[in-house]
């Protein structure tokens, strides 16, 4: 089989999974949050500990299974971040006592919040069903839109030195994509307020794009090519969710202002 073929496959297999849990919400998709966080944790580790960096012993990873546990219990949000604040704190200091890097602590926070934004955005109600489809929208059409334009446009380079890749026609196809498909997606739904959401797809479309870029640095400082091979033709599953994780984040924290942060979607698609 192909190169080509798997990721087509793999693709198809992800995006239907990735949609039946979110139509599914509650707890099986908090229990998909939690192993995206877990698989975040564990590559990021993998990169910074065989690029040679020293490692914490077992303590990183007992910290992400006490996160865990309490994603998937469903414990109010502000006790979940204050919990993940209190992780990292513990992480940061034990690794600076064994004389490991501070990458542990920095990818135990990149994990949580990960997972986190993800599993609070969606809630359980038809306005988080909808946050995390525009969400998806947004995202998906961003990198198939920045893709297509930068291979048929070409021109500058966006960071040579970090994705070689990647171009600035690409960026702007990309966000103009993504603009147009999370507008779609809430006409569609009914949603209201389409100029606010406009931007907020802006926001989350450039955001995407530099948490993609984000993710490339940390690959190129730690010297690997893939954050993993766990998904067949993709590589690791940070390289397939970097702009999502990045976009949840932002898209968590617009909702957290406008309602809560327990049910942040109510703020941006009200029933």
């Amino acid at each position: 089989m192909s190169n080509l073929q798997q990721r087509v496959i793999s693709a198809i297999v992800m995006a239907a999974v990735t949609l039946a849990l979110t139509w599914l919400g509650g707890l099986p998709f908090r229990l998909f949050c939690a192993a995206i966080a877990a698989a975040i944790f564990y590559e990021w580790t993998r990169m910074c500990r065989s690029a040679g960096g020293a490692a914490s012993g077992f303590l990183p990873e007992a910290l992400v299974a006490v996160f865990i546990v309490a994603l998937i219990t469903g414990l109010p949000a502000l006790w979940l971040l204050l919990l993940v604040a209190v992780l990292t704190a513990i992480a940061a200091p034990a690794a600076r006592m064994q004389g490991a890097e501070q990458w542990e602590a920095s990818g135990l926070a990149y994990a949580a919040l990960s997972g986190l934004s993800l599993a609070y955005l969606r809630d359980d109600n038809h306005s988080g069903l909808i946050a995390i489809l525009f969400l998806f929208a947004v995202v998906w059409a961003t990198d198939i839109a920045a893709y297509f334009v930068g291979r048929a446009v070409g021109g500058p380079k966006l960071a040579p030195s970090i994705s070689p890749g990647k171009t600035q026609s690409g960026a702007l196809g990309g966000a103009v994509g993504g603009v147009v498909a999370g507008l779609l997606l809430a006409i569609v739904t009914g949603a209201g307020n389409l100029l606010m959401l406009g931007l907020v797809a802006l926001a989350l479309s450039v955001v995407s794009q530099i948490g993609d870029l984000f993710e490339s640095w940390v690959k190129r400082r730690h010297g690997c090519k893939d954050s993993s091979n766990l998904i067949p033709g993709h590589g690791g599953v940070m390289d397939r969710v970097d702009g999502l994780v990045a976009a949840a984040f932002t898209l968590y924290v617009i909702g957290w202002i406008a309602a809560g942060a327990d049910h942040p979607a109510m703020g941006l698609f009200p029933n």
